[in-house]
C-alpha cells in the first residue's frame, strides 16, 4: 500500500499544483551570524552560563544538538518553498525543520506549537503534529488507531513518510524540500517525494530548526514565495 501511494502521488505532485515560486529565493541564513532569527531554549532562561546551541562555523549553521531548544525566524512565512541542504557530519542522529510555528514551549515546555518536517536519519520526512494536525492519504497505516490521534502528550503524534532509503550515508550532504501552499505540505528529500500532507490545522507562521540531540550542519535555507493562482 504504501508503495502504491508513493507512485500515484509521484504522478500527481511531480508537476506544482500552484505557481508562481519564481528563479531566485531568499536566504535565510547570510552564512555569518543568526540575524532574522532567535533561540528559544529552555535551559537558558536561568544559567546565564550556558550556552546557545545554536553556532556559525566555517560558514554554516550549526546545531549541536544539545541542550534542546529551536531556532525560529522573526518573521512569519505563508506559501513557500524552503530548500534546506544540511547533514549529520559525525554520527546519525535526529534533528527537524519546524513548518507554521507559532505559541512556543507548547509541547514539553520545549516544542512551539507547529508542524514538524522529520530529519532524524533514515525517518527524514516524516511528519510530526505538534498542537497542529494534517492529513494524508492512508492515514491510519501510517499514523496508527484514529482514537489515538492528537498533537499533544501521549497522543500518536507522529505520520510516517511514504518511502525509505532516500537519505545519503552519514557525512554526505542530503537536500529536504518542504513546500507549504495553502494548507498543503509537500517534503522532498534528494529528489524523492516523501510526504504529502492537506487540511493543515495552520497556513502560516514562523521556521524554526531544532537542537533535539545530535550536531547537524546546514549550508543552505533558501526561502522562495510562492504565489498562489486561487484561495
Amino acid at each position: 500500500m504504501k508503495r502504491i501511494w508513493f507512485i500515484l502521488l509521484s504522478l500527481l505532485l511531480l508537476i506544482p499544483q500552484q505557481a508562481d515560486a519564481g528563479k531566485n529565493g531568499k536566504s535565510l541564513f547570510n552564512g555569518k551570524d543568526l540575524s532574522g532569527w532567535h533561540a528559544d531554549v529552555p535551559e537558558m532562561d536561568n544559567n546565564s552560563g550556558v550556552a546557545s546551541p545554536f553556532i556559525i562555523r566555517n560558514g554554516l549553521l550549526v546545531s549541536m544538538g544539545t541542550p534542546g531548544g529551536h531556532l525560529i525566524t522573526d518573521k512569519i512565512y505563508r506559501n513557500y518553498r524552503l530548500e534546506v541542504e544540511y547533514r549529520f557530519a559525525g554520527k546519525p542522529g535526529n534533528c527537524g525543520v519546524l513548518a507554521h510555528a507559532s505559541t512556543p514551549r507548547a509541547l514539553y515546555k520545549m516544542f512551539p506549537k507547529s508542524i514538524e518536517v522529520q530529519m532524524q536519519h533514515q525517518s527524514a520526512g516524516d511528519f510530526w503534529c505538534i498542537g497542529e494536525d494534517i492529513t494524508v492519504p492512508d492515514m491510519e497505516a501510517r499514523r496508527g488507531p484514529k482514537a489515538e490521534w492528537g498533537g499533544t502528550e501521549g497522543k500518536r503524534r507522529q505520520i510516517k513518510n511514504l518511502t525509505d532509503g532516500s537519505e545519503k550515508p552519514v557525512g554526505e550532504w542530503n537536500t529536504m524540500v518542504i513546500e507549504c501552499v495553502g494548507r498543503e505540505i509537500k517534503v522532498w528529500v534528494n529528489g524523492d517525494l516523501v510526504n504529502y500532507g492537506y487540511d493543515c490545522t495552520a497556513d502560516r507562521g514562523q521556521i524554526a530548526l531544532q537542537a533535539e540531540g545530535s550536531e547537524v550542519e546546514f549550508r543552505k535555507l533558501v526561502l522562495k514565495q510562492i504565489n498562489k493562482i486561487t484561495e
